[in-house]
C-alpha cells in the first residue's frame, strides 16, 4: 500500500504551543514552509533569478517570503525595523551576480518560519486587538491584523512561487 500524503496542515490538528486563536496563522506558515521546500527541490539555480514575463523572480519571492514575515512579526511586537531589516528590505530581488543558492534562500525562509512560530507561541491572545503601527507612515493595524496579513500574504508569494517555478522549468 502506498503511503498516502497528508492532509494540509490546518487539517492536521493544533500545532503545539500555538493559542487557539493563532492557529491558522500556524497553519499557513507551516503550510508555506513545506510547499517551499517542495517547490525548490532540484531546481535549476541558474535560473534563481530569472523573470519570465517581467514576473518576480523565485530569487526575489525566496527572499521576500522570509523579509515580510521578519518586519510583520516586528511590528508585532510593537517596534520598528531595524536598519539590517531596511537593507535586507531594499536587497530584495537584487541577488544576481552574488554567490547566494536556492538552498539557501531556502534555509532562510525555513529558520524565518520557526522564528516566528516561536512567536507566535508566546503572543497573548488577550493582546491580539492592540494597536500596532506598521511602517514609516505609522499606519494603523493591530497585532492580530499584523499576524494574519503575514499568514496571507507568505500564502499569496507561495502561489507566486508556485508559477514562475512551473514556468521556468518549462522553459
Amino acid at each position: 500500500m502506498a503511503d498516502q500524503p497528508l492532509p494540509e496542515y490546518w487539517l492536521r490538528g493544533p500545532v503545539p504551543g500555538v493559542p487557539p486563536l493563532l492557529q491558522p496563522v500556524a497553519h499557513a506558515l507551516l503550510q508555506a514552509r513545506d510547499a517551499v521546500a517542495d517547490l525548490t527541490k532540484n531546481f535549476d539555480g541558474k535560473k534563481l533569478w530569472e523573470k519570465p514575463a517581467g514576473a518576480a523572480s523565485v530569487g526575489f519571492h525566496l527572499q521576500h517570503l522570509s523579509g515580510v514575515l521578519d518586519r510583520l512579526f516586528t511590528y508585532a511586537q510593537d517596534q520598528s525595523l531595524a536598519p539590517e531589516q531596511l537593507q535586507q528590505l531594499k536587497a530584495e530581488g537584487k541577488g544576481e551576480g552574488t554567490e547566494i543558492t536556492t538552498a539557501q534562500l531556502v534555509q532562510t525562509f525555513q529558520q524565518q518560519v520557526e522564528k516566528s512560530l516561536q512567536q507566535l507561541r508566546t503572543t497573548n491572545e488577550a493582546n491580539l486587538t492592540e494597536e500596532r503601527k506598521v511602517g514609516r507612515a505609522g499606519l494603523p493595524s493591530t497585532v492580530q491584523g499584523l499576524l494574519f496579513h503575514a499568514a496571507e500574504h507568505t500564502m499569496r508569494h507561495t502561489g507566486q512561487l508556485l508559477v514562475t517555478i512551473k514556468v521556468l522549468r518549462n522553459t
